[in-house]
């Protein structure tokens, strides 16, 4: 995700050297204006920016003024202020109106891009704690890189959005969920999101992990660095180099190694297997478990310091039996894969009851796998709970009572969550709040269904 900055002077020669500065550092998206009028009115027209960079002495409007103007306006904006003159009374009316901080001309090219970071790393938690707080639903900025991640839910969106903010950070986070739930699906996303999208994500299943490898896996090894090292091999760290590292299974690595890995989460250093040179590593890590690390550390099974390490940002998924509103969306995207289209895979009512009361222990996953196996076995017939598992089969529900006994009904998955909405609403008495809560969605989301269902 790129982040905005706009650069505020009256000097030409001042905003061209910064903007070339912190292009070559990396910051593509930087605007630069001379007049603080305009820049007034670019914020009072809604235009936001991440970042405001506003020179404190100018003609017609000072730097102070504007700052007023820009915190009024976009609260979500962090200002950093320049002015010539190192006067401690200035700085301080400047932090008092807002501003996050105050830096003196000439400006190295390094402090300011160590203000720039912080001042993004201040927005992103702010971002985070505010996001707990609105009552609408957030918008996703880099909806490409979540758009293989399918829902409707609120809850869902809300965890999307929080891993939008921190895509933007290098921060170490933990995905936590059941099996199923979509943490690797996640883990991409984020990569994706994130300044190091063009760089490797590198999935790295810890289960797997053995303590006579790890170390010529991770770190790697030169040639004959130990018996049978008949050639180099580039470990995990370096071949990730500048991209992601998803360590999925956390939990499952063994406690004698952790430190290890601590070790380069903190230092952002190793040694090669057969040198004694550090080499240094600039890896994002992403670590995912369906585990309990409470449970484990309580257990001594986890190391406290690696778990604090790895939660610099925790996201939870929840399982798909509290987002069963998800479901039709899910069958469809899943049917469209399997069948060429969505409009191919036709399910008689009694199949769509069945997946739409079962639980899913194995999450979006066993979904997936049901849908796939009920496509394959259908050859293009209507999809019957025939072609469904056995274990999904139960007691059969009482019939709607606008269908002819023994009729064989066929229904569209628009047709069935129209069909469970209004269940769970009935079953509410009619309470949309609550019916919301339930189907995991918004207020705003249900009212325009029912609408479109002809129920007020």
């Amino acid at each position: 995700m790129e982040h905005s900055i706009i650069v505020v002077d009256d000097e030409q020669d001042f905003l061209e050297s910064i903007r070339r500065g912190l292009i070559t550092s990396g910051f593509k998206n930087v605007r630069i204006e001379s007049d603080p009028r305009k820049v007034a009115s670019i914020f009072e027209d809604g235009e936001t920016f991440d970042i405001a960079l506003i020179d404190i002495t100018m003609p017609e409007m000072d730097g102070i003024e504007l700052l007023e103007v820009v915190r009024s306006t976009s609260p979500t904006t962090e200002c950093l202020m320049v002015t010539a003159l190192d006067e401690a009374r200035v700085a301080m009316r400047c932090l008092r109106k807002g501003a996050y901080d105050y830096l003196v001309k000439p400006i190295s090219k390094e402090d300011l891009i160590l203000s720039i970071n912080r001042a993004l790393e201040r927005k992103r938690l702010v971002d985070i704690v505010d996001l707990g707080k609105r009552k609408t639903l957030p918008k996703l900025v880099n909806v490409e890189a979540f758009r293989p991640i399918v829902t409707e839910s609120d809850k869902v969106m809300r965890i999307l959005k929080e891993a939008e903010l921190h895509a933007g950070s290098d921060v170490p986070i933990l995905i936590t969920g059941e099996t199923g739930t979509g943490k690797e699906l996640l883990a991409k996303a984020i990569h994706a999101a994130s300044p190091r999208a063009n760089f490797l994500f590198t999935a790295i299943n810890m289960d797997s992990v053995t303590p006579q490898l790890f170390d010529a896996e991770f770190f790697g090894h030169t040639r004959g660095a130990f018996t049978g090292a008949e050639k180099e091999r580039v470990g995990y760290l370096e071949h990730t180099n500048a991209g992601t590292l998803f360590l999925d299974e956390i939990g499952n690595l063994p406690l004698e190694l952790q430190g290890k890995l601590l070790r380069v989460l903190q230092e952002g250093e190793y040694t090669k297997l057969g040198t004694s040179q550090l080499q240094k590593t600039n890896v994002r890590f992403i670590a995912a478990t369906n585990a309990n690390l409470e449970r484990l550390m309580a257990q001594k099974r986890f190391r406290k310091d690696l778990y604090y390490r790895l939660r610099g940002g925790w996201l939870h998924l929840p399982p798909l039996r509290e987002r069963k509103y998800d479901i039709p969306l899910l069958m469809r995207c899943f049917l469209e894969e399997f069948s060429g289209s969505a409009e191919q895979g036709i399910f008689k009512e009694e199949a769509l009851e069945l997946l739409m009361e079962y639980d899913y222990p194995g999450n979006v996953r066993e979904l997936k796998s049901i849908i796939q196996s009920a496509v394959n076995l259908a050859q293009g017939k209507p999809i019957s709970s025939d072609f469904l598992p056995n274990y999904l089969r139960r007691p059969k529900m009482e019939l709607d009572s606008e269908q002819p006994v023994g009729s064989e009904s066929i229904a569209s998955l628009a047709k069935v969550e129209k069909a469970h909405i209004l269940k769970v609403y009935s079953h509410t008495d009619n309470n949309k709040s609550q019916t919301a809560r339930l189907l995991g969605i918004g207020l705003n989301t249900l009212r325009r269904k029912l609408e479109a269902y002809g129920v007020e």
